[in-house]
Parts: structure tokens; C-alpha cells; sequence
């Protein structure tokens, strides 16, 4: 029986119009680097700043080494150009029927969690802007900056485990649509490994990694979870 439900955020439970790779890209063009959009795909999910050392390595060239101190710029920019597109932007919304999941879930017992590659300071805005805050809509959160390593390794969710009261990895599910998701969960050895095709990547993409099952959105996931248990 699932007792942890452990959902990502950015185009897995919050609609955004694609603006992280937007953002990314757009930040990375002020020192005048063209990033190709499939690449910014491939690092969502990943903690931002290891998000941005690959994409530098790839497209800095001499104009901008990995360096800590370009990560730490193109990261600051990055934050600040998301918490203003998270916090007033209209496009920003929950997919639709993710706050009624979290819900059927409670209703069954199982606990609800959201995790996310970005840091605390987004993460804020966005939980802010929807209105989910702990322990009205769900049970915690957690951001990548928080634990010792983010996604792919399975830190976020060893440490909801704990937070949360949970022994058993057997009995936690992890939701989400990157590549970084589904490996995070596999890593952590959850025996609901579920990728959704509301963000980054197709189902023909998700295919190509670790899971136990695809669905084509969170609203699909109370079904899935409550007629396993």
C-alpha cells in the first residue's frame, strides 16, 4: 500500500507554458549564448545549477567556462527572471486536476509531496501563487538546495520519507515528466515509478528511461495509486 505520493512541480503539477526553458535560454542569451532548445530539455529536472554547468560546458565556449562563479551569475539571473514570470505571469497555473489528486490521495491516506530542481526562492513564489501551502492542500515540500544532492540521486525523497513519518521505500510513489524524475524515483527503488506527458518530454521520450508507468497527466494518478493498494 502507497503511504507517500512524491510529485515534482514545473510540468508535472504546475503548467507554465514552457517557461523554464524559455528562461533558461533567454539568460544564457545576455552573455550572447544560443543554447539548443532539445538540450535545455534534456538537464529539467536537475538541480538548476548542474543544469546550467551542462549547458555551459556544451554552449559557453570561451565566451562563458563552468566556472562557480559563471554558474553562480547565470543561476542568479535565472532565478530572478522565474520568480518574476512565476509570480505575475497569467499563463502560471496547476495542470489541471492536480490539487483535486492531491485531495483523493489525502482522502485515501497517502501522504502528499512536492519537489522541485529549483531552489527555495522559486519554489516559494510558485507555492505562493497556487495557494498550496502545507498542511492545507499538501503535506510538504522540498526544493534541491535543501538536501545534499537533487535529482537524478534519491535525496529529496529519502528525506520527504523521514520528514513524513515513512520506513518504507516500498510504500512511495514518485510523479514526474523529466528524465531526472523517473531516475530519481528507479534510484530510490519506489515501486510507482510515473512519468506524465503535461511537461518536458513526450511519451515517446519518457519511453526511453526508467519507470513503471506513463500517463498522460496527475489526474490520472489517484486511479493508478488507489486501485493498486
Amino acid at each position: 500500500m502507497i503511504e507517500l505520493a512524491v510529485f515534482d512541480m514545473a510540468g508535472t503539477t504546475v503548467y507554465d507554458g514552457d517557461a523554464v526553458n524559455t528562461s533558461f535560454r533567454a539568460t544564457l542569451a545576455k552573455w550572447e549564448i544560443e543554447a539548443d532548445p532539445a538540450a535545455v530539455n534534456a538537464v529539467m529536472g536537475l538541480p538548476k545549477p548542474e543544469a546550467i554547468r551542462i549547458l555551459l560546458d556544451a554552449f559557453g565556449g570561451a565566451r562563458l567556462a563552468p566556472t562557480p562563479e559563471n554558474i553562480d551569475a547565470v543561476h542568479a539571473g535565472f532565478t530572478a527572471r522565474m520568480r518574476d514570470y512565476y509570480a505575475h505571469d497569467p499563463a502560471v497555473r496547476e495542470v489541471p486536476g492536480a490539487a483535486e489528486a492531491f485531495a483523493k490521495l489525502r482522502r485515501a491516506g497517502i501522504k502528499v509531496a512536492l519537489t522541485t530542481g529549483f531552489f527555495r526562492p522559486i519554489a516559494e513564489v510558485v507555492l505562493a501563487r497556487l495557494g498550496w501551502s502545507a498542511p492545507d492542500i499538501i503535506d510538504a515540500d522540498l526544493t534541491s538546495d535543501e538536501v545534499p544532492r537533487g535529482r537524478p540521486y534519491p535525496d529529496m525523497i529519502q528525506h520527504l520519507m523521514a520528514r513524513l513519518g515513512v520506513s518504507d521505500v516500498g510504500k512511495v510513489a514518485k510523479i514526474g515528466d523529466t528524465q531526472a524524475d523517473l531516475e530519481e524515483g528507479t534510484n530510490a527503488g519506489c515501486p510507482f515509478v510515473i512519468g506524465v506527458t503535461t511537461g518536458a518530454y513526450t511519451i515517446e521520450q519518457l519511453r526511453n528511461y526508467p519507470h513503471t508507468h506513463l500517463v498522460a497527466s496527475v489526474a490520472d494518478v489517484p486511479e493508478l495509486l488507489l486501485s493498486n493498494r
